[in-house]
């Protein structure tokens, strides 16, 4: 299915010179923390969050989109130990509105500690969405209003219905479909899930396209 073009406005949007566009309404919190994508630039981009806070972000990605308030907490990190990545995005993704992205944690030991997040390339996310995963392969689709509980493991090629809860410390095997409260399995994705994913969000991007 042919995706629809979506319509921005561009004073709203920050686009970097690797593709990256980041609505000016998103929140993104401990910057320095957060990795989009796999290649390092060397261009460091003044960032103006909607409570008027001058952030620099790290641009370090290629074509994915932060829509409008999507909080991304990369300051929730372990304490101590330098600037350890806390959340690491892929290539072609899209965050999309009043998603929440912020990293598991758990005490061990009796020390509370926060735990670093990967996203793969080419995921989705979707409209107010929260995601608390440890890590999210890549060629993945998460529907709106889902909750992905701490330390759940979605492997690659997989598509999360819609308002689905997947429980803390869950593993989503490859091409799995997953729906319900709690979510489990209900269908499988076909060996074609890769291209079809891909596809798809790169076409996304192409037409998210900007007015003045």
């Amino acid at each position: 299915m042919e995706q629809p073009v979506v319509y921005y406005n561009r004073a709203e949007y920050i686009e970097t010179d690797t593709g990256n566009k980041v609505s000016r309404k998103s929140v993104i919190c401990g910057s320095q923390n957060i990795i989009l994508g796999g290649k390092v630039t060397k261009r460091i981009i003044p960032y103006l969050n909607h409570l008027g806070h001058n952030l620099l972000l790290n641009v370090f990605s290629f074509q994915t989109i932060i829509q409008t308030d999507c909080v991304i907490r990369g300051d929730l990190r372990r304490t101590g130990g330098g600037h350890a990545v806390v959340i690491a995005i892929g290539r072609y993704c899209l965050l999309s509105q009043k998603s929440i992205i912020r990293p598991p944690y758990k005490t061990y030991k009796g020390i509370f500690s926060y735990y670093p997040m990967k996203i793969g390339d080419h995921v989705t996310i979707g409209e107010g969405s929260i995601i608390e995963a440890a890590t999210i392969g890549s060629h993945v689709s998460i529907g709106k209003n889902c909750i992905i509980g701490r330390f759940a493991i979605i492997k690659d090629c997989c598509c999360i219905m819609d308002n689905t809860v997947i429980a803390p410390n869950t593993v989503v095997p490859s091409f799995s479909v997953y729906a319900g409260s709690p979510g489990a399995c209900q269908d499988e994705l076909p060996e074609c899930t890769q291209e079809l994913y891909e596809n798809k969000t790169k076409d996304y991007y192409a037409k998210f396209t900007p007015i003045d």
